[in-house]
């Protein structure tokens, strides 16, 4: 049986969401935060080197990284599902918004968030500066950059329920954090196909389901 190693808010909720969308039997281990880093705890090193969140680990096999579990997963045991047929011409942009998630899309996001954090975190007499200078960052770098990508976002929406289209697949359950990080920023205001596509993955049982999991710590 596959173990996901859960870390609280963290990416790896989309493993859980995964899991309940193909019906598997799996375990929870869960993980919290430390309250003053927001680092995950040293536990994880227990099983991967790293110590990040998500991993998995099903018998023999430890697999880190969202789009290599993702992966994995659905080779090994999503029977054809979540994913286009080999040979169609949608496997080309599946495999893209897969690994895209990930890399592109996740910079400047993460980026926002630590800019954001920043100011909190030094003395209270260089607190202004700090946050000035944060702020001039994310205004003048940061921001533009995140607008690029939900612009291409939005623009990739347009008429579609899906990334790809009518399928769900699994390059929406990996697309979930970014989309879903841009909108606790608040930058997907007007973004219109952005937040019905939110509307949607919220509305799925697996979905529901897999939020309720990774809650019960």
């Amino acid at each position: 049986m596959i173990t996901v190693h859960h870390l609280d808010n963290s990416r790896s909720q989309r493993v859980l969401w995964l899991m309940e969308e193909l019906d598997l039997p799996y375990e929870i281990r869960h993980y919290k935060r430390n309250a003053d880093t927001m680092l995950a705890p040293p536990e994880l090193k227990k099983i991967h080197p790293l110590g990040k969140s998500p991993v998995i680990d099903d018998g023999e096999n430890v697999v880190a990284e969202t789009g290599a579990i993702i992966e994995y997963i659905l080779q090994r045991h999503g029977h054809g599902r979540l994913a286009p047929a080999p040979g169609l011409s949608s496997v080309l942009d599946y495999t893209y918004w897969l690994h895209y998630a990930e890399g592109s899309a996740i910079s400047p996001l993460v980026l926002k968030l630590v800019f954001r954090t920043i100011p909190s975190r030094v003395p209270w007499l260089v607190r202004w500066l700090t946050k000035a200078i944060s702020q001039g960052v994310q205004d003048q770098f940061v921001d533009p950059q995140a607008q690029t990508h939900i612009d291409f976002w939005e623009a990739s929406l347009a008429g579609k329920r899906w990334f790809l289209g009518a399928e769900f697949t699994a390059a929406d359950i990996a697309m979930s954090f970014p989309v879903e990080s841009a909108a606790r920023v608040g930058l997907l205001n007007g973004r219109q196909n952005c937040q019905a596509w939110l509307g949607h993955i919220s509305a799925r049982p697996a979905y529901r389901r897999a939020l309720e999991r990774g809650r019960a710590a």
